[in-house]
């Protein structure tokens, strides 16, 4: 579990965040939302450290990091995995390699050791086979296969995505989130997605995290999605005519 209290972040005098409490349990798909500039993406580099807040604590299942030592911050770091937007994936190298790259710079596993756990996380994504191609040789939706197969090669306890369909058909975008979804179930981990695919909200959206101008805004279900009448999710979520029409479908059925 991930508590957020009072969090406070911002850069040159503007601020930023704004105060942000939260709470993401292990075992649910948690997603942040909002418009460009509400400070997703800040948020999402606070809670793994890339920033440090002027304010506020992020516990991490009863670990403070303002608390914690150089130890326990390398510990921490080892138990948290992460899908970045691009794949970040090494051109260079084999899937093999990008999948044990993280066990050779945090582990002292043999070769056998580790080329086993790659094998193990390359079939829980379904790419048995694909060890010696080059990520050059992969789809785009592959390449997504292949950088949760990295992020969970550690066994995290922690997983974050960044924008995890991005460039993605919509098709293969479903597979990704559904993936997710049930690496995150299957293991129990706590996994936050930062995404504007509002089809990933309505998908797997367990909890949802809508921030708007450095504040939450609202917090909610998928379910609770559909029927909340704050202004600004309605105007967000349902700014397609598209999603318009499924939110009055549903309103009309439920009443």
């Amino acid at each position: 579990m991930i508590e957020v209290k009072d969090l406070c972040k911002g850069f040159n005098g503007v601020e930023i965040l704004k105060g942000i409490s939260t709470t993401f349990e292990p075992g649910k798909t948690n997603l942040i939302i909002g418009q460009s500039g509400s400070g997703k993406t800040v948020f999402l580099k606070s809670l793994i450290g890339l920033h440090t807040p002027e304010k506020g604590t992020i516990v991490f299942d009863g670990r403070v990091n303002t608390e914690m030592d150089s130890d326990e911050r390398r510990q921490l770091r080892q138990e948290i995995g992460m899908v970045f937007q691009g794949s970040a994936l090494f051109d260079s190298q084999t899937v093999e390699e990008n999948v044990m790259f993280p066990l050779k710079m945090f582990t002292k596993k043999s070769d056998r050791e580790m080329l086993e756990r790659a094998n193990f996380v390359l079939k829980r994504v379904d790419l048995v086979g694909s060890n010696k191609k080059y990520i050059t040789e992969l789809s785009g939706g592959m390449q997504k296969r292949v950088a949760i197969a990295r992020a969970i090669v550690m066994n995290p306890k922690y997983l974050f995505c960044d924008e995890p369909n991005s460039g993605l058909d919509p098709q293969t975008a479903i597979i990704i989130d559904n993936l997710i979804k049930e690496i995150t179930d299957e293991y129990q981990i706590t996994t936050v997605i930062n995404t504007h695919d509002m089809n990933s909200v309505m998908e797997i959206g367990e909890k949802i995290l809508f921030l708007k101008n450095g504040k939450k805004a609202w917090e909610g279900s998928n379910n609770e999605i559909f029927k909340t009448d704050n202004e600004a999710v309605v105007n967000f979520v349902y700014s397609s005519n598209l999603f318009k029409k499924v939110r009055e479908a549903y309103l009309n059925e439920t009443n």
